[in-house]
C-alpha cells in the first residue's frame, strides 16, 4: 500500500514539482520514497512497507529498464502469477507483488488485469513506446486521479498531489456540487476540481502522443441463476469467503481487523483469526450509537484482543476538518469522521486491518432492498390512482406517518432510488442552489437502469449501489480515512472470485421476507453465534442528529451557513430554515444540514485557504519578498 504520482510530458522543473507531489501524499507511504525521471516522464512513489520489506521499493523496472512501474495496492495471488511468469522466462529481482504486475503487463498487456486478485491503482511507463498504461481495480478499492494539463498527463493517488502541479488552476466544478447534494458524495468522473478526473472502477487508460484513451474492462453486473440448491449455495459462499480471507492475510507485518457487532466484520474477524480487533462507539449517546460492548463480547468469544475507541462530541468536531482534508472531496457521510478516528487508533497497533466493506453491496444487505416487497401492499392499485394519492400525501405535514410510503409507491424504482442516500430532491435543490439545472441524478443513472432492466427491483437497486455508492462513498472513505494514518485497509468481500459466486445467486436467496443478505447470514453460522449472524443491519450510526441541535454546534453551523462561500452557492434563508426547523424538533434535517456543512468546510480548506495563501504570496512578491519556500 502506497502513494503514487507522475507526469507524462516535457515540462521545466519536473523534479521539483514531482517532489512536492510526493510530499503531499507522504501519509500514504511514510517508509520511504523514490522517483524516476526521463525526458518524457517522471514517476514518484511513497512506500508503506507490507510485503517484501527489504527490496520492494518503487519505481520498479523490468529486465532491460525500458518499463517502469508505480503501484498502490496489494495483489493477493502474486505468488501463483510469479511462478507462471518465471516459467515464461521473466527474471524477477524482488519478492514483491508489485513486480508481478510489471512482468505480467509485459507478457499479457491489458489482459493482465483479468488475472489479478487484489486492489490496485498503478501506472506503467514504456520508455520505448513513449506510452503510459494505468489501471484501477474492479470495484474501485484504490483511487487513481488524473488531469490533462496542456500537453501533459498528471496523475496521482490523491487529488491534493495533482494540485501541486504549478500549471493547474483551481476551479470549482458546480455540476459536481449539484449531484453531490443528491448523492452525498462525488459521483461524477470529473471531481469537484474542474479538469481533474477519477479513473473509474474497472477502467484503464493509455496516454501516448498527447492522446488519452480510457477503456472499461469490467462492470459489476448481476447474473442470477437457479443452478444449485440453497444448501449448496451456502456451502459455496462459505468456501469462497474462507479462501478470500486467507489470501487477504498475505503480509510480512501483523494484520488486525475492524469489528462491530454485526455479521460482516464479525465473519471476517472470525475467519481470519486476527489477534487484534478494533471497535468504535460514542460517549453518552445510548446503545444505538455504541457497539463496543457487543463487539467486546464477540471478541472475547473469538479469543482476540479488542481495542475500543470511544468518541466524544468535541473530539469528533475537531477531527472533522482534518477528515475533509484527507478525503480530497466533500463527503456528507458523517461516518467518515468516525472511521478516521478508528483508523488512527488501529494504526498505533498494526499496519494492516481487514474490514467488512462490500458485503452489503455484493450480498444484498441494505434494509432499503426490502422496500419493493413492502410497496406491494399498494402495488395492486392502478398507477394513476397511486399517483393521485401521492399528490395528496405530499400536501400532508412532514413527519406524518405513511406520507413517504405513499409518495414512493407512486414512483418507479429508477425515480425513487439513486442509492442509499437521496439527500435533496430536485425541487429542494431548486430552493437551495443559486445556480442549478446542471445535473439530474435520474438522468445520470439512466443507462444503469436500462442495463439492469431484466433484474428484479431489489437487484436493480443493488446494481446501482455496486457501481456508484460502493466506490463513491464506502470505498472512498475507507481508503482515505485509513491511509491518512498510514494504515492499509483490506476488504475480503470484494475479492473478484467472491463476486463471481455472489453475482449468480438468485434474489430470493439474498433478500427473504424481512431479512437482508440471508445467504451470507446462513453461511456465517459455522463461524458466528446466531445472535450475531442474524443481527439487523444498523449501518454506521453517528449522533449528528442530536449534536446539531445543541448550542455549540448550532452556533458553529449557523455561522458557516451565513458565510461568504455559502452565500455564493446557496440561498442562505433556506439553509437557516432547515437548521431552525431541525433544532425546534419539527423535522429531522440532520443529513441535509450535514451534507451542506461538509461541503462548506471542505470548500474553506481547499479554496478559501488557498485563495488567502495566494493573495499573501502576491503581496509579498509586490513588496519584493521571496515566496519560493
Amino acid at each position: 500500500m502506497c502513494g503514487i504520482c507522475g507526469i507524462v510530458g516535457e515540462v521545466s522543473g519536473r523534479e521539483e514539482t514531482l517532489e512536492r507531489m510526493m510530499r503531499s501524499i507522504e501519509h500514504r507511504g511514510p517508509d520511504g520514497g523514490e522517483s524516476y525521471v526521463s525526458k518524457e516522464a517522471a514517476l514518484g512513489f511513497r512506500r508503506l512497507s507490507i510485503i517484501d520489506l527489504d527490496t520492494g521499493m518503487q519505481p520498479m523496472f523490468n529486465e532491460d529498464g525500458r518499463r517502469a512501474l508505480v503501484f498502490n495496492g496489494e495483489i493477493y495471488n502474486y505468488r501463483i502469477l510469479r511462478e507462471m511468469l518465471v516459467q515464461k522466462g521473466h527474471v524477477f529481482k524482488t519478492l514483491s507483488d508489485s513486480e508481478v504486475i510489471l512482468h505480467g503487463y509485459e507478457e499479457f498487456g491489458a489482459d493482465i488485469l483479468f488475472k489479478l486478485r487484489g486492489m490496485f491503482g498503478f501506472a506503467v511507463w514504456d520508455e520505448g513506446k513513449k506510452e503510459l498504461f494505468a489501471a484501477r481495480d474492479f470495484f474501485g478499492i484504490k483511487p487513481f486521479y488524473y488531469a490533462v494539463i496542456g500537453n501533459n498527463l498528471v496523475f496521482a493517488s490523491e487529488i491534493k498531489s495533482i494540485l501541486e502541479y504549478p500549471e493547474y488552476k483551481r476551479r470549482m466544478n458546480e455540476e459536481a456540487l449539484e449531484q453531490y447534494l443528491s448523492f452525498q458524495y462525488s459521483v461524477l468522473p470529473e471531481t469537484f476540481f474542474k479538469g481533474i478526473f477519477k479513473l473509474m472502477p474497472g477502467h484503464y487508460l493509455t496516454y501516448k502522443n498527447c492522446i488519452l484513451k480510457v477503456t472499461r474492462y469490467f462492470e459489476p453486473s448481476l447474473r442470477p441463476e437457479n443452478r444449485k440448491s440453497f444448501e449448496e449455495e451456502v456451502m459455496e459462499v462459505r468456501h469462497i469467503l474462507k479462501q478470500s480471507v486467507a489470501r487477504h492475510l498475505v503480509s510480512d507485518v501483523d494484520v488486525g481487523s475492524f469489528l462491530s457487532g454485526g455479521v460482516d466484520s464479525g465473519l471476517v474477524a472470525a475467519m481470519s483469526k486476527c489477534r487484534q480487533t478494533f471497535t468504535v462507539g460514542f460517549e453518552g449517546e445510548g446503545a444505538l450509537y455504541d457497539e463496543t460492548s457487543c463487539a467486546k463480547g464477540l471478541s472475547d468469544r473469538l479469543g482476540t484482543e479488542n481495542y475500543s475507541k470511544v468518541i466524544k462530541k468535541d473530539e469528533f468536531g475537531k477531527a472533522f476538518p482534518e477528515a475533509m482534508y484527507y478525503m480530497d472531496e466533500p463527503s456528507g457521510d458523517a461516518s467518515a469522521v468516525a472511521l478516521y478516528l478508528l483508523a488512527k487508533e488501529a494504526s498505533r497497533k498494526v499496519k494492516v486491518v481487514l474490514s467488512g466493506e462490500g458485503a452489503d453491496e455484493v450480498f444484498g444487505g441494505y434494509n432499503i432492498y426490502l422496500e419493493p416487497g413492502m410497496l406491494r401492499y399498494v402495488g395492486w392499485m392502478p398507477f394513476g390512482l397511486r399517483k393521485a394519492i401521492a399528490l395528496l400525501a405530499e400536501k400532508l405535514p412532514r413527519g406524518v406517518k405513511g406520507r413517504g410510503y405513499l409518495m414512493r409507491a407512486a414512483c418507479p424504482v429508477n425515480e425513487r432510488y439513486i442509492g442509499n442516500a437521496y439527500v435533496f430532491r430536485e425541487e429542494e435543490k431548486c430552493r437551495l442552489l443559486k445556480r442549478n439545472g446542471l445535473g439530474d441524478p435520474a438522468e445520470l443513472l439512466r443507462e444503469d437502469y436500462d442495463a439492469a432492466g431484466f433484474l428484479s427491483e431489489p437487484e436493480q437497486m443493488q446494481f446501482v449501489d455496486l457501481k456508484h455508492w460502493l466506490p463513491g462513498d464506502i470505498l472512498q472513505k475507507a481508503d482515505k480515512m485509513s491511509m491518512a494514518h498510514s494504515l492499509e485497509l483490506r476488504v475480503p468481500f470484494l475479492d473478484r472470485d467472491v463476486f463471481e459466486v455472489a453475482r449468480r445467486i438468485p434474489r430470493e436467496m439474498k433478500v427473504r421476507r424481512h431479512t437482508t443478505k440471508y445467504i451470507l447470514r446462513e453461511a456465517a453460522l459455522d463461524s458466528l453465534p446466531k445472535s450475531v449472524s442474524s443481527k439487523k443491519k444498523l449501518g454506521f450510526p453517528i449522533p449528528i442528529r442530536n449534536w446539531i441541535s445543541e448550542e455549540d454546534w448550532y452556533d458553529e453551523i449557523r455561522d458557516v451557513f451565513l458565510g461568504e462561500a455559502s452565500s455564493e452557492y446557496f440561498h442562505t434563508g433556506y439553509l437557516l430554515e432547515l437548521l431552525e426547523r431541525h433544532r425546534a424538533g419539527k423535522e429531522d434535517n440532520s443529513r441535509k444540514i450535514w451534507t451542506v456543512y461538509a461541503f462548506l468546510v471542505w470548500y474553506r480548506i481547499f479554496f478559501e485557504t488557498e485563495a488567502r495563501r495566494e493573495a499573501g504570496q502576491a503581496g509579498k512578491a509586490q513588496r519584493g519578498i521571496r515566496t519560493d519556500g
